[in-house]
């Protein structure tokens, strides 16, 4: 199984359209150290031919020009496609947007809990994606689903699972406990490819490691973790906005209540931070938060870096 990663931060990308903040700056400075980053996609295949998307960033557009493995294959047509199938972790605009760019009339299938499947239904933009063309399937939680698209299986197994987490920003209800935040809002994903068993975990959202997450992870081989922010009130120290990270349902890379700590004793094989907000010091390859994450085992995400199972 092949896991490319098509982007790695998180919604604005890095740097983001209308940030000045230091670390944006250096990367429109070409400052050594500093790599730009699109938003936070991943693609899988089985067998290097059929692709499947995990989440549809509103850069989808330019990640399919930078990766040649998801452009029209030669032999197959004057319009054709090896993207069959896209998988929604939630509703947040940075993993649905994408989903516009992929119109076209073109047959592939979306996947997603019953409430992200909701807020597409709701919204009648997503129709330029006919369902006709492009079906809808619920990813019920706890319950492995084959993954299939354009008439054709991927060999590949989903298993979807709820985590802690929050609703969209838009969706946002700021009257109910939690903001109206509920089951199947933000989901992680267990990727399982058909043929050898060989199976890798994906959650770029999560507030909170819990029990029974922390049982799920035990012994992966691969997990791609929300790498959100290394320090839970960092945007508000930076002054680029009111908001702490769990406000907005991520957890901190750092500190007791992190995702370092939470890991260390779950002996995952290779552990990779991927949804990485412009103002996270691990972006600077040389900054001490970077050499912090990579003593305690972790791998920085990057545009482009291929994982192989």
């Amino acid at each position: 199984m092949l896991i490319k990663v098509l982007g790695s931060a998180a919604g604005g990308g890095f740097p983001q359209w209308n940030c000045n903040g230091t670390q944006s700056a250096a990367v429109r400075a070409r400052v050594p150290g500093f790599r730009p980053r699109t938003q936070s996609s991943l693609a899988v295949s089985a067998n290097g031919r059929d692709w499947m998307l995990l989440n549809s960033s509103p850069d989808l557009r330019q990640q399919i020009n930078d990766t040649p493995e998801l452009w029209p294959h030669s032999d197959a047509g004057p319009r054709n496609s090896p993207i069959k199938a896209v998988v929604l972790t939630n509703g947040d605009v940075d993993h649905i947007i994408g989903l516009i760019n992929l119109r076209e009339a073109q047959p592939f299938s979306v996947y997603g809990s019953d409430r992200v499947l909701a807020t597409l239904d709701a919204n009648s933009v997503f129709n330029v994606l006919a369902k006709d063309k492009v079906p809808r399937y619920e990813l019920p939680l706890g319950e492995p689903r084959a993954i299939s698209g354009a008439g054709s299986s991927l060999g590949i197994t989903i298993d979807a699972f709820a985590v802690p987490g929050k609703v969209a920003l838009y969706l946002e209800d700021a009257a109910a406990p939690g903001f109206g935040s509920k089951a199947g809002d933000t989901i992680g994903l267990k990727v399982t490819e058909q043929a050898t068993g060989k199976a890798f975990f994906y959650i770029p959202g999560c507030a909170a490691i819990d029990g029974p997450l922390s049982n799920r992870l035990r012994g992966a081989s691969v997990v791609f973790f929300d790498g959100t922010l290394f320090t839970d009130d960092e945007m508000l120290r930076q002054g680029l906005m009111a908001k702490t990270g769990s406000r907005m349902g991520h957890m901190n890379i750092s500190g007791p209540d992190g995702s370092i700590a939470a890991f260390a004793k779950l002996g995952v094989a290779r552990k990779i931070f991927v949804h990485i907000n412009n103002s996270n010091p691990v972006l600077d390859e040389k900054s001490d938060a970077r050499k912090t994450a990579e003593a305690a085992g972790w791998e920085i995400g990057y545009d482009g870096m291929e994982v192989r199972l």
